[in-house]
């Protein structure tokens, strides 16, 4: 196991890309801490990992709260007695662009992915540095950070803005033995999501219509990436493996942001 007595954080921990990423850590030793503002998210990702032999934590949490958030990691210090990886993950959706997106939602959704993952980074960083250890910190990114989305601007600036505070934070705490990358995902395939939301004990309803399809045509690799995709990456990259690796990001996106823009895959030959 990569990660065995190591002690993970996770912010949002949804079924989705959370819940996937805090399996996988949990599957290579790693105990969890499921942090969610929504306690229903904390709590059922925690519990299934507990009820599967790990070791794992529910905090309820506002990211943007930094009272909340320090307590929060002061809380992990007291139960676990360490931190080793930090995977800034919380977000929301909310796509306006910026003629319809009034400045208080702007406020708000940057907020919770730019000024929540600031926040987790300076208290986690703050308590391995004052235990003198050493740890690594995942910030999880999006396509849309890397290219014009267009009716979703906050959401694609800030986590455009999180790729150069990987960078940032990576060279500022290089010299405290803590690595920081991060990973973009893409348009994610869904059917794992509800797979693992019913594994969790919730009800849920199928939709009947495929929404990613269109997305799974445009991809080079006509297939999309799972939540345990992205997991196991995050396990690569918080694994002595990925020892010698900061400031850098690694995409999981089926060849998405390395497509060239007019080709479409399946449909025509590649453009000259």
């Amino acid at each position: 196991m990569k990660l065995l007595d190591r002690v993970a954080v996770i912010t949002g921990t949804s079924p989705n890309i959370g819940g996937g990423i805090a399996e996988a850590l949990a599957s290579e030793g790693a105990s969890i801490v499921a942090i969610d503002a929504i306690a229903e998210n904390a709590n059922d990702c925690a519990g299934y990992i507990e009820a599967i032999g790990g070791r794992a934590l529910p905090i309820t949490c506002d990211v943007t709260d930094e009272k909340q958030v320090a307590k929060s990691i002061a809380k992990v210090s007291e139960t676990f007695g360490k931190i080793d990886i930090l995977v800034n993950n919380a977000a929301f959706y909310n796509k306006k662009g910026v003629i319809d997106m009034p400045y208080d939602e702007w406020l708000s959704q940057t907020g919770v992915i730019l000024g929540g993952a600031f926040l987790c980074t300076k208290y986690v960083a703050r308590s391995i540095i004052d235990r003198k250890g050493v740890g690594t910190i995942i910030n999880i990114i999006s396509t849309a950070g890397h290219q014009g989305e267009p009716g979703n601007v906050a959401y694609s600036t800030a986590k455009s803005g999180l790729l150069n505070f990987t960078r940032s934070t990576a060279m500022e705490l290089a010299e405290h033995g803590i690595r920081v990358n991060s990973l973009t995902p893409t348009a994610t395939d869904r059917s794992e999501s509800f797979d693992r939301a019913e594994r969790w004990g919730r009800s849920i309803d199928r939709p009947e219509d495929d929404i990613m399809a269109s997305y799974r045509e445009r991809s080079p690799m006509q297939k999309l990436p799972r939540p345990s995709d992205y997991g196991r990456a995050v396990a690569f990259l918080a694994s002595d493996d990925a020892r010698m690796i900061t400031g850098t990001d690694l995409r999981v996106d089926a060849g998405a942001i390395a497509k060239y823009w007019p080709w479409e895959p399946g449909k025509q030959a590649s453009p000259q």
